[in-house]
């Protein structure tokens, strides 16, 4: 692989989403990343919540026994899910904040606040041999707090800059597209691994798959949407094209 191709991993959480909305084993996750994986995704990213909403933890089971591309497992700084983490040793390990009530991840994690907690909490997931992860906003803050407790990856999340753009603000767009190239470019100077994530489709993720420094987009509901309507093959396989024509004309 070029070190300058995009990676694109692909969150089937939603297909669990659709599966639990009725009950029973349908449609299986496991079959939507092995369509990822086929279709061009690098990897496969699942949120094992605390409720158990989407994702549970079969999927993880299945998922770490027969996925073919690295697994980016999304969860809580909890203790229950430091051990499940430890346990299966997924190549990734990305910790976002959880809130009960919300519908999707709401924010980045705040870093800054519990440096100590947070880096004490990491040590062990580093040890095992997982990529620690933090998902954060695009704020100086946060991705030095997130430098100086020894992750290796930071994920930008890019929801405002979707939410602007979505409703058609794009002098607010313009401002926050401009800090997450601004942030891209301050965690690579501190040697973080730079991904982003969170609200993307054809249209926005073109533009942040122009920042040099990104590695990797990870994309899940918009994919899982646009796959009643394509197939999920073809949407991602076109999500990878939009990708790969943007990195191409940097």
């Amino acid at each position: 692989m070029s070190k300058n191709r995009l990676r694109l991993g692909v969150n089937i959480d939603h297909v669990a989403t659709v599966r639990n909305a009725r009950g029973g084993a349908f449609p299986d996750p496991l079959r939507g990343a092995r369509l990822a994986e086929e279709a061009g995704a690098d990897g496969i990213t699942a949120h094992l919540r605390e409720d158990r909403r989407h994702i549970r933890d079969a999927d993880i089971e299945n998922l770490v026994a027969n996925l073919r591309v690295p697994l980016n497992f999304e969860m809580a700084a909890t203790a229950e899910m430091q051990a499940i983490a430890l346990r299966h040793k997924p190549h990734a390990v990305c910790l976002v904040p959880e809130k009960r009530e919300e519908r999707t991840t709401e924010g980045g994690l705040d870093v800054l606040r519990d440096e100590s907690g947070l880096g004490r909490f990491i040590a062990p997931l580093r040890d095992a041999g997982c990529r620690v992860s933090l998902f954060i906003a695009a704020d100086p803050a946060q991705i030095q707090a997130s430098a100086r407790i020894g992750a290796a990856v930071i994920e930008l999340h890019t929801g405002a800059y979707c939410d602007f753009d979505a409703a058609g603000k794009m002098a607010e767009r313009d401002a926050e597209l401009a800090q997450l190239r601004d942030m891209a470019a301050l965690a690579d100077s501190l040697g973080l691994e730079v991904h982003a994530g969170h609200g993307l489709n054809f249209e926005t993720a073109a533009q942040i798959a122009a920042f040099p420094q990104v590695a990797e987009l990870n994309i899940g509901h918009f994919l899982i949407g646009e796959s009643i309507f394509l197939g999920l093959k073809p949407a991602i396989a076109e999500m990878r094209r939009v990708m790969d024509a943007a990195r191409s004309a940097m």
